[in-house]
């Protein structure tokens, strides 16, 4: 049997648009590729330098003024 017989001559050239590759779904997970992991280490790197960088002594005119 060669494949299943449509009554629409046109239903199997357009069978590819029922593909679950091209639901909005998976459109929106691809849109921003590298979005998540570019999160995670931006909010690493802000604990990181909030909390546990030592911070340099800032300078005003000549005085030393430690935080």
């Amino acid at each position: 049997m060669p494949g299943p017989q449509y009554r629409d001559p046109w239903a199997a050239r357009e069978a590819w648009r029922k593909s679950p590759i091209f639901s909005n779904r998976a459109m929106f997970r691809g849109m921003f590729p590298g979005l998540g992991t570019a999160i995670v280490a931006f909010t690493a790197y802000v604990i990181y330098d909030d909390y546990f960088a030592t911070k340099p002594a800032h300078e005003h005119g000549g005085h030393t003024i430690s935080h």
